[in-house]
């Protein structure tokens, strides 16, 4: 059996460093961090995936690649070309920590690409345990307050961890508002939910969990409303510090105006859309829930996490609050404390 390489090429092309420096310390932690070896270099030493930073807008040259991991620190167009397995564009130096941990979960602990639309980020990457199923299925919507610059690579680490307990993980990319409208982010959502029906493996469709993540919280709360009497619908919806009041999301100005920036207008000009898009809105959802914030996440979060429970109390649904320490990643970062008491919760549960 052939192992995959642990060595890890960085290939950077001349300037695109303000200190060289500091871009190999950042990059030393990070390959340190997943056991790997390597560092930026002029030219590829082998044939395995590697990551280029080639600089804003230059095509690279695939010949001495089989696979690449694009890296752009700044804000730049999607690069498709054949060969670019993703491309992680607009994270600033912190990219090149997002791509080697790209490589690592890909190259390790591999998934597959399925697509549920014709349009390149109309898909999802699938990971079924080992054994026979049926498996209950943890449907994954990452977060990046609805902006294009982050994509599903967020989930990665969570993805694999609930594959190795025993579900079978569907992560979801879909197209962003910023560049698509928000129509398009809410459409995509519930296709790749709907997807499952036809989806490989033997999953069990009556044991579906809903899992999103900050922006991704919301898509999840909101999908499971809609979903509800449909022929694919979640068994339990969980939000992971999600941004479940859009009203306040936007008086508040999160993330630098991103609710409205998504939903395309403020919550006085667009009450219809909101009431709509707002999980504290469409209360009840029909569906039992979990809602997870940990303590030192942004206040406003935590405030809207648990005002959504208060006012979810007082309905229907069936909402159980998850607290714990840490900050706004240490909800899917299976490391963490506050992770580990929301996966036993969903376990009861599923």
């Amino acid at each position: 059996m052939t192992h995959p390489s642990t060595h890890l090429d960085i290939v950077a092309a001349p300037g695109v460093f303000a200190d060289l420096a500091t871009a190999q310390e950042l990059v030393a932690r990070a390959l340190s961090a997943r056991g790997l070896t390597g560092g930026i270099v002029d030219t590829p030493a082998g044939s395995d995936e590697a990551i280029v930073v080639p600089g804003g807008g230059v095509p690279i040259d695939m010949a001495s690649y089989s696979s690449v991991v694009r890296v752009d620190l700044g804000q730049c167009e999607a690069d498709r070309s054949d060969g670019i397995r993703t491309h992680i564009r607009g994270r600033g130096l912190d990219g090149l920590r997002f791509a080697i941990d790209s490589v690592f979960f890909h190259r390790f602990h591999p998934g597959k690409i399925l697509s549920y639309g014709d349009h390149p980020e109309q898909r999802v990457e699938q990971r079924l345990p080992e054994g026979d199923g049926p498996f209950p299925v943890s449907m994954l919507i990452h977060g990046g307050y609805w902006r294009s610059r982050w994509e599903f690579d967020l989930m990665d680490a969570m993805a694999v961890d609930l594959t190795a307990r025993g579900y079978a993980t569907w992560n979801v990319e879909y197209r962003r508002p910023d560049e698509h409208g928000w129509d398009a982010t809410t459409d995509d959502v519930a296709a790749a939910l709907a997807a499952l029906e036809t989806a490989p493996g033997d999953l069990d469709l009556n044991r579906i969990v809903l899992m999103g993540h900050s922006a991704g919280g919301q898509l999840a709360m909101r999908l499971a409303a809609d979903s509800v009497g449909k022929t694919v619908s979640p068994a339990l919806a969980v939000s992971l510090a999600g941004v479940l009041d859009l009203r306040v999301g936007d008086e508040r100005w999160l993330g630098e105006g991103a609710v409205s920036t998504a939903l395309g207008a403020r919550f006085a000009d667009a009450q219809q859309t909101y009431g709509a898009s707002s999980p504290i809105s469409r209360l009840p959802l029909g569906v039992p829930q979990l809602v997870v914030c940990a303590v030192s996440d942004d206040p406003n979060l935590l405030e809207i996490s648990r005002a959504y429970c208060a006012a979810a109390f007082a309905g229907s649904d069936s909402v159980v609050p998850v607290e714990g320490p840490g900050g706004h990643f240490d909800v899917v970062d299976p490391a963490s404390e506050i992770y580990r008491d929301m996966v036993r919760e969903v376990d009861a549960r599923m």
